[in-house]
């Protein structure tokens, strides 16, 4: 019919139909037809038109006069598709990454019945695995994604993203997504952890972060026994934006602008931040030229501490690149020359939490595989066009990225 299939089917039953108000056997009436899309047949979409036995009831002291044979199995009371729809709609979604639309197109359905049959499925994927979903997680990863870029949007668009590394950090998986929470503070993590059980918070070995101090006091606070880790990540992208700064303070002090083109370090702004054993020769031949005068004495200084940071995490001996990165946030709250102001807040900054970035090297846990899962958030948001409704937007991620047993 057009571009839908239609199969006229009839239902198998196992003798007259049961009465649903008193129990009793019913006398057959007559024949209706029920309608409902199921699974596509060879790329097209396809209803199957059910003949459904209807049966008079004969009991005297029943309400019910007519009613139809129990067609449950097939697909539940009132619904439009039957019951493994539901099953294909979520491999679509999960293993075959498609949208909504793409899927409701392959049914013949329209985008709200498809995507209220995808939250119902995974809601109850979610009941049925329980508290066991959390079992065994070890090592956990928080973070904050932009959600919504909406205006008027709950909050300010933001949520806190709580993944499991305990694969990760063993070596014998990926990461998956275990809830996210709206808001980036440390009362939303702080929620998240006090509404899991005793158990789950006693299992929590590591929790790898960024920065932010709010995720560092709420993983206190309800894990006191797990170690925190400042992922590498951002300890180096730190000590990058200080290097930036450097040079843009040095470029005002000298020239009295911001950097244009022709200006010596304006002109190797990208190479400074390239780590020097990939630097091309004509790059070290600029930096150097940079170097040579006095004036630019602070960005070298800058650029040194920057580099040995570097080299610090890409030691091969974990033992050595820990004693580096020790001793070089010592020399940086120590005592600094005048005129190196950014590289003294980074000293400072690095000491305040020099237990959580010294705890890379022993744990090796880091919020990469969490940064991963947030890059295929925004593929999924990207995806949908946008979400208006964060209930919506975490079941999609947790059937996106949750790794939940289909």
């Amino acid at each position: 019919d057009g571009e839908i299939t239609v199969l006229w089917c009839e239902l198998l039953t196992d003798g007259p139909g049961v009465c649903p108000g008193c129990g009793l056997v019913g006398v057959y009436r007559d024949t209706v037809e029920r309608r409902v899309t199921d699974v596509p047949v060879v790329g097209h979409p396809l209803q199957l038109r059910v003949r459904l036995p209807r049966y008079r009831c004969v009991h005297d002291g029943c309400v019910r006069e007519v009613f139809a044979h129990d067609s449950s199995r097939l697909a539940r009371p009132g619904a439009s598709t039957t019951r493994r729809c539901a099953a294909f709609i979520l491999r679509r979604l999960a293993v075959d990454k498609a949208t909504i639309t793409a899927v409701a197109r392959e049914l013949g359905r329209s985008w709200d019945t498809v995507n209220s049959i995808a939250v119902a499925a995974t809601r109850e994927l979610l009941l049925s695995a329980g508290p066991a979903r959390l079992d065994g997680v070890g090592v956990i990863g928080v973070d904050e994604h932009k959600w919504s870029h909406v205006l008027g949007a709950d909050a300010d668009g933001f949520v806190t993203v709580i993944t499991d590394l305990t694969a990760v950090v063993a070596g014998h998986g990926p990461a998956r997504l275990l809830d996210m929470v709206s808001g980036r503070s440390a009362a939303a993590l702080t929620g998240w952890l006090a509404a899991r059980d005793q158990a789950f918070r006693d299992g929590v070995r590591i929790v790898a972060m960024d920065g932010f101090g709010g995720y560092k006091n709420a993983a206190v606070e309800q894990l006191p026994e797990a170690v925190t880790v400042m992922d590498p990540f951002h300890v180096v992208a730190l000590a990058g934006q200080k290097l930036d700064l450097c040079r843009q303070r040095v470029q005002q002090d000298t020239l009295g602008h911001r950097g244009r083109s022709g200006d010596p370090l304006y002109g190797v702004r990208r190479a400074l931040r390239t780590r020097d054993q990939l630097l091309t020769q004509r790059q070290w031949a600029r930096i150097g030229a940079v170097f040579a005068d006095d004036a630019h004495a602070a960005v070298e200084t800058t650029w040194c501490a920057y580099q040995q940071l570097i080299d610090a995490y890409a030691a091969t001996d974990q033992r050595r690149g820990k004693t580096l990165l020790a001793s070089l946030i010592d020399r940086l709250r120590g005592e600094l020359p005048a005129g190196l102001d950014e590289l003294a807040t980074l000293g400072r900054t690095l000491h305040r939490r020099r237990d959580d970035i010294l705890a890379y090297f022993t744990h090796r846990a880091s919020n990469g595989p969490t940064e991963a899962i947030n890059g295929r958030l925004e593929a999924l948001r990207r995806n949908a066009l946008g979400f208006r409704n964060l209930i919506n937007y975490r079941i999609r991620s947790l059937l996106h990225c949750g790794a939940l047993a289909l």
